[in-house]
């Protein structure tokens, strides 16, 4: 009996939550709307750590790791190489389910937040997404330079973006995150992560989302393109030919 009892206070203490703390978050607009003024966007994520009562003190600070993804598309990163005077595509490497947009924030340099191992499983890093949602870990030489290829251009459009100081603590238990979109950033759904941690050990996650949608007459135009593309194209040639005329009656010479 006793065996029993102790094996049953063991099963219960492991399938114990390890902390009692929960994340609040939430964002301050849940849709970006695009007109034809769009030059991008600023969203502001807030959260709120909450404990209870039987929870114990941390000896480390709190930090958070806040991770924002966009729609997965498929990308092809293709190397130019030279053919006598001109040059052609070589190589290539194909990239599926890879984000369209992607943001990690912490509130502390991310070597100071937790340990490599756990950086890679969370996919704390723009090169570990690539790696894992894309072409796959880089077995060889070639995919690795594919894979920093890639990086450089996504960081250099602002879709890809890490800032160790973009989490901000308003007190011990407040903290704030920019989420900035630039006037490329895809349309659809995005996904905010964030993650509470604590000497380096994962505490608590939550999920908030958002999305970007066309609006106005921007957006009646491109759904009559995707509706009707006969009637779309009939009526554009239209318009030039009208465009064309108006133009040769004005500036004619009589």
């Amino acid at each position: 009996m006793i065996r029993r009892a102790l094996l049953l206070l063991a099963l219960v203490l492991v399938a114990a939550p390890a902390s009692a703390e929960r994340l609040i978050i939430s964002v301050s607009s849940s849709r970006v709307l695009i007109t034809s003024s769009y030059t991008g966007a600023e969203l502001v994520l807030f959260g709120v750590i909450e404990r209870d009562g039987a929870s114990v003190s941390r000896a480390g600070p709190y930090d958070i790791v806040v991770t924002v993804r966009g729609p997965a598309t498929q990308i092809t990163v293709r190397e130019k190489a030279r053919l006598g005077p001109i040059w052609v595509n070589a190589a290539q490497r194909k990239y599926a389910g890879l984000p369209g947009y992607l943001a990690i924030h912490s509130s502390r340099p991310m070597d100071q937040v937790t340990s490599e191992q756990l950086r890679e499983r969370f996919l704390f890093s723009l090169a570990d997404t690539i790696a894992a949602k894309g072409g796959g870990p880089p077995v060889d030489a070639r995919a690795a330079h594919f894979n920093d290829a890639l990086l450089r251009l996504k960081t250099a459009a602002n879709l890809f973006q890490a800032n160790d100081k973009g989490v901000v603590f308003l007190s011990p238990n407040l903290f704030r995150a920019a989420i900035s979109l630039p006037a490329t950033a895809p349309l659809g759904n995005y996904e905010a992560i964030v993650t509470l941690l604590s000497d380096g050990a994962p505490l608590a996650t939550e999920k908030t989302d958002f999305e970007v949608v066309k609006t106005g007459f921007e957006a009646r135009v491109a759904l009559a393109a995707a509706m009707q593309p006969w009637l779309y194209g009939l009526v554009t040639v239209l318009i030039a030919i009208g465009f064309g005329w108006l133009a040769n009656y004005a500036f004619r010479r009589d």
